[in-house]
């Protein structure tokens, strides 16, 4: 009984959200099975209700996998809505990339629909943390009325214990999915997900197109390692966390690559050298990254955190 009342009282909250300002999404066919939902480049804002991340979901023939719940409520049910339109089979399951605002807000939506929520056992920690109470409270200023007190911050169901660089793997319908661990690259708990017969991966934050990616505390020697791993996958297509999706990964991934190389260098040797953050940063080219979107919102935090990294790296070898 106690826990029909708390469905009960989800899907209702869902439904305030839903109605006090309704989103239509339009999803993007990939591949056979495929769909995904490409937000606006950029940050989080009023402008764009902050669609500004990826999902996507896959039809299986006997229930639909979502990766991803974009960043507030209003638009996870607008994803259920869409999907709706594509397919009647149950929302089965929903894989949480990581507990980033962005990509996980949205959940309640998905569950009220009875799906069942995968994530990395590391997000378990990161949704308890206070950085993410923190981030909660601001999103409910900066993103009212779509994040609010009606907006819950939901857990996984089922909380993955992948060992380094493993995978969980699992079927649906006539489709074979491969969970893959890359954790403590982006976050502590990112994951990506690949479609077998539709050779299709989504690959989260790991990657992003047409911008440059939020690195924040991310250990960059360790998203370089991951994003060799995405390369020898060979997808025919990869879905990143923020811009277009890729045909070409073996080209696009090269963009997040070389950016995350040049931070580390640049701040590498501004550590070496002794040189105060604020004089490297202003003494380095930006020149090559400082036109694309979210480098004025993003890089500078990029280049500290790595900073930050490269010292740490520096004193642990000695």
């Amino acid at each position: 009984m106690r826990r029909c009342l708390g469905f009960l009282v989800l899907l209702l909250s869902v439904c305030r959200v839903h109605a006090a300002d309704t989103i239509v999404l339009t999803p993007q066919k990939i591949s056979p099975h495929i769909w995904m939902f490409q937000g606006a480049a950029g940050m989080a804002s009023q402008a764009n209700k902050g669609f500004m991340s990826n999902a996507g979901f896959v039809v299986t023939g006997d229930g639909v996998v979502v990766f991803d719940a974009l960043a507030t409520p209003a638009l996870g049910q607008a994803m259920v809505d869409a999907i709706r339109k594509i397919s009647k089979e149950p929302i089965r399951r929903v894989i949480v990339s990581h507990y980033h605002a962005d990509h996980f807000y949205g959940l309640q939506s998905l569950k009220a629909q009875g799906a069942e929520i995968w994530a990395h056992a590391n997000g378990k920690a990161s949704l308890a943390s206070d950085d993410t109470l923190k981030r909660f409270e601001q999103r409910k200023t900066d993103l009212a009325p779509w994040v609010n007190a009606d907006t819950k911050l939901m857990p996984a169901d089922r909380w993955l214990a992948l060992p380094p660089g493993g995978e969980e793997r699992f079927t649906m319908g006539k489709l074979h999915f491969r969970v893959i661990d890359s954790s403590g690259a982006h976050s502590p708990e990112d994951i990506m997900l690949y479609v077998e017969e539709d050779k299709v991966l989504f690959a989260g934050d790991m990657f992003v197109t047409g911008r440059v990616p939020f690195v924040g505390t991310a250990d960059s020697k360790r998203w370089l390692a991951a994003l060799d791993t995405m390369l020898s996958m060979h997808p025919a297509i990869a879905i990143p966390g923020h811009g277009a999706p890729s045909s070409k990964p073996a080209d696009d991934i090269v963009f997040t690559r070389d950016y995350l190389r040049f931070l580390r260098h640049a701040m590498g040797e501004a550590v070496n050298a002794m040189t105060p953050f604020d004089e490297a940063y202003a003494a380095t080219d930006w020149s090559r990254f400082k036109d694309y979107p979210a480098f004025e919102q993003a890089n500078r935090v990029n280049a500290y955190d790595t900073y930050l990294g490269m010292e740490r790296e520096s004193l642990s070898t000695h």
